[in-house]
C-alpha cells in the first residue's frame, strides 16, 4: 500500500516476565504505563482483571500475591505514554456476566479486527465468536450461566491529509490569506526561488510586503461632476469622483495619502478637445511638488489632445500625499474633460520602506 513519510515497521508490543514467589506484591516494570488499562497482566495463563493490581509508576502492585513459578507472571504493555500530549485510551475493557445460553454482547463500539474476546479469563480464538459489524460479539456456542465474557477493543488512529516531505508539496492553497507576515518572517531577507536564485525581501525593521497590506488605486472623472475648467497660464488641480478601487481607502477627491510607507508609482492621463499646439502640461505633483513626467498624444483630425505621465515617488506613510495638475496656455478658459478612456489617476507600492 503506498505511504508517506518512512517505510513502515511492525513491532510485537513490548513485555516482562516475572517470576512470582507467592509472597512477592510489587514488581519493577521496564516502561512507566499511564495507567492500570494500558498493561495486559497474566498469570500461570490466566488474564487478571485490573483490579487485582495497581500501577504507580513502573511499579506493578498485585493485591493479592501471585502463586511461585518460574516467569509465571507476563506484562503486555499496550502503549508507552508521552510528554506534552493528550492521552487517549488505547484499550477499551467491557465485562458480561452471561445468562443461560447467551451468544450476543454488545460492547461500545470498536474496530472491526482490533478486539479481543475472552471467556472466564481465557481468550477465545477467531472460530469462538464473530465480531464483524462493530457493535456486536457473537459468540460460536452460547455460554453457561454466570460465565464471566469479557471484551477488549483497541484504539486505531491514522493520520490524515498529511503533507508529504517531498520538494514543490507546499503550494499557496495550503497557506490561509494573512496567516505569514513580520511575525513568522523575522529577520528573513531572502527567500528562495527557481533555478536557485534567491528574492531579496525587505528589511525586518520596515514593513512587510504582504498581501492586502500594499495600497494601490484607480479613480476618474465622470459625467457626475462633468469638466474641470482650467483658467490659461495657472495649473489647474484635477478632481476625480469615481473609483474603480482603492484598496486600503486612500484616495478622496483629488489626493492619495497612503498609509504605508514605501515607493510607489503613478500614472495620470488627461484629456482637452480641440487643443491644436496650444502650450499644455500635466503634473503628478508630491506634496504640491511638481514633476514634469507627460507625453502628448494630439488627434490633427479633431485637435483632440490626451496627456499622460508616469513617476515614482517615496511616500512616508503619513503626510506624503499625491496630486494632479493640468495647464494650458491658449489664453482663455479651457475644459479638462470626463471620461474614463480619457483623464484618470492611478497608482500602486511595488516595494516597502
Amino acid at each position: 500500500m503506498p505511504y508517506i513519510g518512512n517505510p513502515i515497521y511492525q513491532s510485537a508490543f513490548v513485555t516482562d516476565s516475572f517470576s512470582g514467589t507467592g509472597s512477592q506484591t510489587a514488581y519493577t516494570m521496564s516502561v512507566a504505563p499511564a495507567g492500570t488499562t494500558n498493561v495486559l497482566i497474566a498469570v500461570s495463563g490466566v488474564l487478571q482483571d485490573p483490579s487485582t493490581y495497581g500501577v504507580v509508576g513502573n511499579t506493578l502492585n498485585f493485591t493479592t500475591a501471585p502463586p511461585s513459578g518460574t516467569a509465571n507472571i507476563s506484562v503486555r504493555y499496550l502503549g508507552i505514554p508521552v510528554t506534552g500530549v493528550t492521552t487517549t485510551a488505547y484499550r477499551t475493557k467491557t465485562e458480561f456476566t452471561a445468562t443461560a445460553g447467551q451468544t450476543t454482547f454488545t460492547p461500545p463500539s470498536y474496530t472491526v479486527g482490533y478486539i479481543d474476546v475472552f471467556r472466564n479469563g481465557v481468550l477465545l480464538g477467531s472460530a469462538d465468536y464473530t465480531a464483524s459489524n462493530g457493535t456486536t460479539v457473537v459468540l460460536t456456542t452460547g455460554a453457561t450461566s454466570g460465565d464471566l465474557i469479557t471484551t477488549e477493543s483497541f484504539y486505531v488512529s491514522s493520520v490524515l491529509n498529511a503533507i508529504p516531505n517531498t520538494a514543490g508539496s507546499v503550494g499557496s492553497a495550503n497557506i490561509a490569506g494573512g496567516a505569514v507576515g513580520s511575525a513568522q518572517l523575522g529577520n528573513l531577507t531572502t527567500l528562495p526561488v527557481s533555478g536557485g536564485y534567491t528574492a531579496t525581501l525587505p528589511a525586518a525593521t520596515g514593513t512587510v510586503m504582504v498581501s492586502g497590506n500594499m495600497p494601490a488605486f484607480l479613480v476618474w472623472k465622470s459625467s457626475s461632476i462633468g469638466n474641470t475648467t482650467t483658467t490659461s497660464g495657472v495649473s489647474t488641480k484635477v478632481t476625480y469622483d469615481t473609483k474603480t478601487f482603492d484598496t486600503n481607502n486612500n484616495f478622496a477627491s483629488s489626493r492619495f495619502t497612503p498609509t504605508v510607507a514605501g515607493y510607489y508609482v503613478f500614472t495620470s492621463s488627461i484629456g482637452w478637445n480641440s487643443m491644436g499646439a496650444y502650450p499644455l502640461d500635466m503634473y503628478i505633483a508630491k506634496n504640491g511638488s511638481i514633476a514634469y513626467p507627460d507625453i502628448r498624444y494630439y488627434n490633427p483630425a479633431t485637435s483632440a489632445v490626451i496627456m499622460q505621465g508616469t513617476y515614482m515617488y517615496y511616500m512616508n506613510g503619513t503626510t506624503d500625499y499625491v496630486e494632479t495638475y493640468a495647464y494650458q496656455g491658449t489664453g482663455s478658459n479651457q475644459d479638462v474633460i470626463y471620461g474614463q478612456d480619457r483623464t484618470w489617476f492611478m497608482g500602486y507600492m511595488v516595494r516597502a520602506a
